[in-house]
């Protein structure tokens, strides 16, 4: 039974398909290596076993021992705008010799900038943290705060981190397995999927959720990737429009988790801004930090700043100046080389390139479908691209927002021959 559900997720790690990559492994330094990493490190799934060692970075490209590049078409979503970005890391570099930590009692310039500069519209109020989990935290806390309810609505198959908070409120099994009983009144209804879910039609799933909020009558806050950046499920305007309807309706909070596509992932900053509306709460990540430190950040509106009288994060990292010039600095670049402007000219040149292929996108964030999906990705890493397999059967493409024209082509070359 556990075979039968380890097949359907995405890094199948002890399939035939990833035993045989291992041991076509012939470089001994690698090999050894790769055994003292499964020896000193606790065992995982989706992490372990791991496939390669990994000595440089640069550009679009991941390195390994023998100097075998890599596209890297997945990069946990932290490396938006590539590897040892030297506008970035000089930045970052200069601000480690002037101040590297901030004891949280103090601010910095840095993190005010960085608060002023991440702020839009209604969301005016900032919270940071070390990474995107800790950052769901604190708007769960907050959601309850404001409402005076702990009851949440978010989606099956979703991903909001790895905490036991988060993983109450995603929807994905292979993180719940085994853990017991979770967060209290976390209710899951189906994601917006009119292809593969239970309805065809995309509002049933917006008047469902309103079912559910009716019948339960003690929501605080629904829960959901704006996009779903794993399988790239990517809902309608009309569908957002009438979620916000629903929430603003019910006196629900609206809490959009936007971890691993904020920072122009889908053509815009954030990507709620694509969907005319706005949400309560809004959680970034990952890219955030540029791929150099971990930062992920917290906005609310400013009716909602009351929570004083406790700690919503009070995290040792919060202030974390380091990670603050790093989110500067990849503003400023995506600024100055017009990167929104290079994602939107992407996104039409990926679409008309895989026209004859099941896929969909927004921006650089694709989703091509493929039944041998595994067999495909062995043998594009073997070709030199890496990305990521979701659902068991759907390649999910992350480039870098830098990769260039030629890039993309040589990558979808080598993805439409293996396939």
């Amino acid at each position: 039974m556990e075979e039968q559900f380890s097949a359907k997720e995405g890094d199948i790690n002890s399939s035939e398909n990833r035993q045989q990559w291992i041991s076509r492994q012939t470089d001994t330094t690698t090999t050894a290596l790769l055994n003292a990493d499964a020896n000193v490190f606790l065992h995982q799934s989706l992490s372990t076993p791991c496939m390669d060692v990994l000595s440089a970075a640069t550009g679009i490209y991941i390195i390994n021992q023998q100097g075998k590049q890599y596209m890297d078409f997945h990069g946990n979503s932290v490396h938006q705008l590539g590897y040892r970005n030297k506008y970035i890391t000089d930045r970052v570099k200069a601000q480690m010799d002037t101040l590297a930590f901030s004891p949280r009692r103090f601010t910095n310039v840095p993190a005010i900038q960085l608060a002023e500069r991440l702020t839009t519209g209604d969301l005016s109020r900032v919270l940071f943290a070390p990474g995107g989990t800790s950052a769901i935290g604190m708007a769960l806390k907050l959601a309850r705060v404001v409402t005076g309810k702990y009851k949440t609505i978010s989606m099956y198959d979703s991903f909001h981190g790895a905490s036991l908070d988060s993983i109450s409120v995603g929807g994905e099994y292979q993180f719940h397995q085994d853990l017991g009983p979770l967060l209290t009144g976390s209710i899951h209804v189906p994601p917006p999927d009119p292809k593969r879910g239970i309805w065809k039609d995309e509002m049933a799933y917006a008047d469902y959720i309103e079912y559910v909020i009716e019948k339960e009558g003690d929501i605080g806050a629904l829960i959901a990737e704006t996009i779903r950046s794993t399988d790239v499920i990517i809902p309608t305007i009309q569908y957002w429009k009438r979620l916000r309807e629903i929430c603003t309706k019910h006196g629900v909070l609206l809490i959009l988790d936007e971890i691993p596509i904020c920072m122009g992932r889908t053509g815009s900053l954030y990507a709620f801004q694509q969907y005319g509306i706005v949400p309560d709460i809004l959680v970034l990540g990952k890219g955030l930090g540029a791929g150099l430190i971990p930062m992920a950040a917290m906005l609310c509106k400013e009716e909602y700043n009351r929570a004083a009288h406790i700690s919503l994060g009070h995290y040792t990292h919060e202030k974390n100046p380091l990670g603050a010039t790093a989110a500067l600095a990849a503003l400023d670049y995506m600024e100055e080389y017009k990167i929104l402007d290079h994602v939107k000219e992407m996104e039409n040149h990926i679409g008309s390139r895989l026209k004859n292929l099941p896929s969909r996108g927004k921006g650089m964030l694709w989703a091509i479908e493929a039944d041998n999906a595994e067999q495909v990705l062995y043998r594009c890493l073997e070709q030199g691209l890496s990305f990521k397999v979701s659902s068991g059967r759907v390649l999910s493409l992350y480039p870098p927002l830098i990769t260039t024209k030629e890039e993309i082509d040589h990558a979808l070359d080598i993805i439409i021959s293996a396939i």
